[in-house]
Formats: C-alpha cells, structure tokens, sequence
C-alpha cells in the first residue's frame, strides 16, 4: 500500500493514534483532498538519494515538471527499496517557499537581482584581479562532499589548471579526513577494500563511536535483517553516550571521551598476549610502521600557541613485530580500564572477538573516530586489529569507514578535491603526478604548482586574515559548521557593506548564515534539477538524469565554474558544447583511474545500471578491493595482495600509535564533556530538511542532553532552558532528559543542525595532526540552569 493510502485508511481509525502528529495531520489532510495525480500520470526516472553517503536507490515520480513522489528502488542493490525518513520526504526539499532563484549583489544591508552576465563577469573580475594583484595563493575555492563529480571536477581542473592554484578545499576536510589519511598511510590507496554485502556476511559488527541506527538507518536495517536471520550475529557499541543504536546492541561498551585509542591498543595487547594473531598473513602481507608520538611537538594544531600556523608533519619509520609487543606492554586490561572506564571482562570480551578466527568480524566507523585530535591513529588502529588477525579484503570481515556525504567520497576523495590531492589517489607534492594530469588536461609542463593549498581551518583563518582575498563557496554552509565560529565572524561597515578587502562568492539553493556574509550569491540547482554523479561509501558511483528545470535562473554549480572561467580566457580548459558536456567531462576524468586499480565505470554503463563499484575492468564491478577471486588486479590464486602499497613493498602497514589525552577535558570551572552530532530527521547543517514540514515538526529545534542525575543535581527538568558555556562562547537551550539519546553523568550531546542556535560557537578548532580535520566530539563545558 502506498503511503498517500495508508494514511488515509488511518486518517478514519483508531490507529492513527499511534502516528505522529504531524504524520496524523497529513493523513486528514490527505483524506479530505481528491485524488488529483495516479501513479500513471507520473514518469520515474532513477537517483540516488541527495542526503547521506548510504546511497539510496531512489525512484523520481514526475509530473507536470515538478517532482511529486518518490520511492525506494527496489532494483538498487544499496537499499533494495527502503528509505530512511528522510529520503521518503526528498521531494519537499526542492520547494521550499524562499529558494534562491536569481544572482544577487550585496547592495549594504540588501541585495540587488542582477543577470546572470553581470554575476559571471563580476566573479571573473575579482578572481581576475585577485591573481593580477596578490597572485595565486589569494584565491580560494571551497566545495563538498555535496559537489557531484562534475562540480568537483570543473573547480579543480580550473584552480590547479587555470588559476595555477591548490587552494581547492571540500568540507568533507571536517568529516571523512582522518579515514583519508587512515586509508593512505596503511594501503597507499584511498576507501574500503570491502562493500555493503558485509552486511550479510558478516557475523560480529563493531561500532566505533557510530550510532549507525539513527545516521545510517538504511544500511543499520541491512544488520538488523541479518541478525534476525542468523541469530549468531552480534552488534558491539562502542559509545560514549546511550543511543538508538545502544538499544540493539548485544553488548554496549560505554567509553570516556577520548579514550579510544587506549581501548584500541588493549584489544591489540590481549591479541598478541593470547596469540590469536595471523602470523602468516602478518609474514606475508604487513610491514610495521612507527611516526613521531612526543605530545609536545606534535601539539593539537590551530588550538593554544598553534592557533594559526601548524607545521607538524609526521615522520615513520620502520618496526616490527617485536617493537610492537613490547609498545604494547603497558596496555595491560587494568591500565586501559583506568583509562578508558571500560571494566577489563569487556576488553578482554572484544579482544576475543577480534581473535576469533571462526567469526567474520566488521568494524564500522563515522564522525566519533574521524572528528579527533588524533583520527588518523584511530582509523590506523582499528585497521591495526583487521590486520594482526588477517579479518581483511574478505566478505564479512574488514575496517568499513562510513560517510555522511553523497559524494564525499566520489568528489572530494576520488576526484581529489582536498587541497593536496589529484584524481585517482594522485598528489600535487609528486612530479610524475602533476605531469600526469598535465597530459590529461593538455597543459604545459610545470603548470600545476607543487606546493599544497590550504586545508579547510587553514583556508578561513587565511581569509580572516586578509591572505585570501577572493573565495567562492558552493554546496555547503561554513557560517554553520565550521568549529569556534567566533574566529571566522566577518564585521559590517555602517554602510552594511562589509569593505574588508575580501570577496565572498556564495552558490546554494536556500539562504543560509553563509549566504549572509556573502557579496555575491549565486543561485543553484539542486538534484534531480540537474544532471551528475555521486560516489557512496562502497565505493558505487551512480549517475541520474536531469528530470525537472531548477527555478527561477538557477543553475548548476559546474555551470557557473565554466562560465567564469570561460571569461577569464581558460575555455580551452573545458573544450566540450554547451548542450552536451557532462559525458565528455566524465570521461576526461575517467582517464584519470583507469589502469590504477581506481577504474571507475563509463558513463554509458552507469546510465543503465544501478551504479557500479569500481574497479571496474571489462564492465564488471569489484566486491573486494586486493582479494584474490574478487579483485582484477590481483594476480594470485588466493589470499590478499595490497598492490597500491608501492612504497611499503606492496604490503599492508601497521602503525604503532599511543594514547594521547584530548586537547581539552573538564574541569573545575568546565566540568562536562561536550560533543555535537546529528539527528536522525535533519541533515547536516539542516538548510534542507528544515524546511520540509514534516522533519521539522518532528524535530523543531536543537536541544541539549541531560543525564538524569545531572539534571537533577543542577535542578533542571525535561523542557527547561539551559546554559551551556565553553571557553569560546555560550549558548541556551532546551533540556531533553531521558530521550532518544542518554549520556552518562558529566556529558551532554548537542546536535548542530539548527542555525539559530549555533552550537560551533562553543566548539573547539582543535584538530588531528595528520589530517587536520578538527575535533567536533570533545570539549569542556559548563552547564547551568536559566
């Protein structure tokens, strides 16, 4: 039954009760209206979903040039016909009532319409003098994991290849990083050997810091499935607060925050000490790495007397097995306990997980391991545990970094939008990689500068500074997300023009705090308004079609690139007709990965299928990255080959890696931890799913989570306001005590979708060493009652 009739059967019965109000509301609202639209007058077409990594399979129901319905796609192999909350109310997010629909220019405390002509000659001017007076370091361009492969592509073909500049950054910098470097520092190579098929493969699923039921609810259910079809599957959540997921959980291991990489290495010292390691696969397939641990040099980057400028760089060198077993030696279960708060039967229970070598086991993470002073180590050691046991590159076994953007890993990853990186796991820093793209690009030789750009918390604090002159921002809301907001506040003049000697370019579909400190904004197309391409977190790229106009004079982001790069004189650079662009563009950057082991599929493939998970050699998709019988490019009968892993002899690295405290914990004057996350019904900073009427009547406003003692000791009760107040700022908001979330005694968790209440101006810019992704998870906070 569809949804539309359901709620109207239960509009007239005493089930509706059960519903929300707002599902309820809907169901009398529908019942009173005629039927005006049947599922033949609509015309489906296939997307994947707009909102998380998951890369839901969705069905496009048209009609009348406006989208009208949506369903799962039963023929995607990603969710095989199911929706989050979310996806099924995806078409209301392309209608809100204040759309941006025309180019704007900042007119003092307004803004005037202009035409598309004078907004692209505009933005090619100040680029233009930007180069001409400050040179290529002076420009910026800032996107997201929200890009699809062709914004993602056109911004830093025109950056590195045009402008001369690396100064091409994503806000998946703040999210996906750590597993970055994680990924590059064991494999040399970038994202999961492994694929959503785990999720029936295997037999103990481990969350690390992931409250998977609630940020991805799909690929939970996929689990939850197989759990209740194999009753010997377990779940293991690892947490530092009560969640949904907790609720499913065969055992729930709860951690004091920052404690991880000290429960890590005390699974890894039961291992050793129990000898449930695979010395064969270890002799064959992994070399042991160490990098610099002092504390005092590496720091914590942009925080304290590094507030500026961080220069760490690590430096490895070679161990062994030996070293590591005496590294670990004083990871004894009671040291780690004391550290962690986790009691020893639980350590010890893991380490027997991980050691069983009759169990498939995957460990899963997201925000609580990548957003971390020390997030890099982190994905290190839990790779550390896959490795010591051989449980990798095999169907129900192996380290699966989740995402929470829809391309953060086909744009910001694969097409290499962080501001080190080229397509296909390349880097501007080595010299037969520049000149590869060079070749590509059909450019001079020494035209892509070797020096990286800034990464995202260096990019801002440059453009407060006055060091970036000119910045375009697309696809992302940095006003809202980007930790100690205090330090990127920009300052109006009397006149309500901001005269700071900057320019700020902004392209999004809805107004947002970060469209309001822009000069110019630039409305954009969202979705199914446009043509693309998104890459999900196994590894699937995915291709839709264009299906409804944008409105007003909106366009799409790789669009506006083209055109004010076109104006600047670089259309050489994007040589293809106007009316037919997206395939060549495609394919251009298709060369990019093919013979690397990164083949992504040709876009006539992926017009007719479901999408396709790359390698993809002789048209077929690879289940398992560097598995002999899965993966093409390994040339062996059975067993694992990390061929990406040139310059470690193509084995697999194992890196030793201490515990080191977080920046900042609780003290007299700040006695609480604070983290920051999301919810189950918004997305992000919320500019979407807060205008769809039925999430935001679920979810109206932010709120801050009580443990119930606490709460009682400061005299607070459920629905009260609160004052939370960190170093760098403060902030009221209601209390939820005993709700969907449950912290333990000295934590409180706030979710940061909510712009008016901006939660980042109490966070910490902290940030991890290797990655420079900051750490949204830990900080000191004081609570009290309005």
């Amino acid at each position: 039954m569809k949804r539309r009739d359901f709620l109207k059967v239960l509009s007239a019965a005493p089930g509706i009760a059960a519903f929300s109000c707002a599902d309820r509301q809907e169901a009398e609202r529908l019942a009173a209206e005629p039927d005006s639209i049947s599922d033949a007058d609509l015309s489906w077409q296939k997307a994947p979903c707009r909102y998380c990594g998951t890369g839901c399979g969705v069905e496009v129901g048209v009609h009348d040039g406006r989208v009208k319905a949506v369903r799962g796609d039963e023929a995607s192999p990603v969710n095989r016909g199911l929706l989050c909350v979310k996806g099924y109310h995806l078409p209301a997010f392309l209608y809100g009532e204040d759309r941006l629909r025309y180019p704007m220019k900042r007119d003092g405390e307004g803004y005037t319409r202009i035409s598309w002509d004078e907004a692209l000659d505009l933005a090619a001017k100040k680029y233009q003098e930007t180069l001409d007076q400050h040179g290529p370091e002076a420009v910026a361009i800032y996107g997201s994991g929200q890009w699809t492969v062709f914004d993602g592509y056109a911004a830093t073909k025109w950056f590195r290849g045009g402008l001369r500049s690396n100064n091409v950054e994503p806000n998946a910098r703040l999210c996906m990083a750590s597993a970055v470097t994680g990924f590059m520092t064991q494999f040399q190579s970038d994202e999961p050997m492994g694929c959503y098929d785990d999720f029936e493969a295997g037999d103990d699923f481990v969350m690390w810091g992931n409250n998977m039921a609630e940020m991805h609810p799909v690929l939970f259910s996929r689990i939850l499935e197989s759990k209740r079809t194999k009753p010997g599957v377990r779940i293991i959540d690892i947490a530092t607060r009560r969640t949904p997921t907790s609720d499913y959980a065969d055992m729930y291991v709860e951690i004091i925050p920052g404690s991880d990489l000290a429960l890590a290495n005390g699974i890894l010292h039961l291992l050793i000490a129990n000898r449930q390691i695979d010395q064969q696969f270890i002799a064959e397939n992994v070399i042991f790495k160490r990098g610099i641990e002092d504390l005092d040099e590496i720091g914590y980057g942009c925080y304290g007397e590094q507030a500026e400028h961080y220069t760490f760089k690590d430096k490895g060198r070679n161990a062994s097995l030996a070293e590591l077993e005496t590294f670990l030696a004083d990871y004894t279960p009671e040291k780690v306990s004391a550290i962690t708060g986790v009691p020893t039967g639980q350590i010890h229970s893991l380490a027997k997980l991980y050691g069983d070598a009759g169990r498939g086991t995957v460990s899963l993470w997201c925000m609580g391991v990548n957003q971390h002073v020390r997030g890099t180590w982190m994905n290190n050691l839990i790779t550390d545990l896959h490795l010591l046991t051989g449980k990798i590159s095999k169907p129900g076994s192996g380290p699966f970094s989740l995402t929470g953007q829809p391309s953060a890993c086909g744009t910001a990853r694969e097409v290499g939008t962080l501001a080190h990186r080229l397509p296909a796991d390349m880097v501007v820093t080595k010299e037969a990689h520049r000149a590869k793209a060079e070749e590509i690009w059909g450019l001079p030789e020494g035209t892509i500068p070797p020096k990286p750009g800034y990464h995202t918390m260096d990019m801002f604090r440059a453009l407060m500074r006055g060091d970036v002159k000119t910045m375009w921002i697309q696809t992302t809301n940095p006003w809202v997300s980007i930790p100690n907001l205090h330090r990127i506040d920009r300052q109006q003049g009397p006149d309500g023009n901001f005269n700071d000697g900057r320019f700020i370019i902004v392209s999004d579909i809805y107004p947002t705090p970060t469209t309001a400190i822009a000069d110019l904004v630039l409305p954009a197309a969202a979705w199914v308004e446009r043509e693309g391409v998104f890459g999900n977190s196994e590894r699937r790229t995915q291709q839709w079609n264009k299906m409804v106009e944008p409105p007003g004079e909106a366009t799409e982001d790789a669009w506006q690139i083209v055109q004010v790069a076109k104006r600047m004189g670089m259309g050489h650079l994007f040589p293809w007709p106007d009316d037919n662009w997206h395939e060549p563009m495609y394919e251009e950057y298709r060369r990019f990965t093919v013979g690397h082991g990164k083949d992504v599929a040709a876009y006539t493939q992926l017009k007719e299928t479901r999408g396709l998970r790359w390698p993809v050699v002789d048209g077929k998709e690879t289940r398992y990255r560097y598995a002999a019988g899965h993966d093409p490019y390994v040339q062996k009968d059975q067993g694992v080959h990390f061929y990406k892993a040139k310059g470690y002899g193509e084995k697999a690295a194992f890196w030793l890696r201490p515990y080191h405290p977080p920046a900042e914990a609780p003290d007299d004057e700040y006695p609480f931890w604070l983290s920051t996350g999301r919810v189950l019904e918004h997305w992000h900073t919320g500019s979407m799913t807060r205008r769809v009427e039925q999430l935001h009547q679920a979810m109206p406003e932010a709120f801050v989570e009580l443990n119930r003692a606490d709460a009682t000791e400061l005299g607070v009760t459920h629905g009260d306001s609160v004052r939370l107040r960190t170093r760098r700022g403060s902030l009221e908001l209601r209390a939820e005590i005993d709700g969907r979330g449950e912290p333990p005694r000295g934590s409180v968790f706030v979710p940061f979708f909510d712009e008016s209440k901006l939660i980042n101006r109490l966070t910490l810019d902290a940030m991890d060493n290797i990655s420079k992704e900051p750490d949204y998870k830990k900080c000191a906070v004081r609570v009290e009652r309005v």
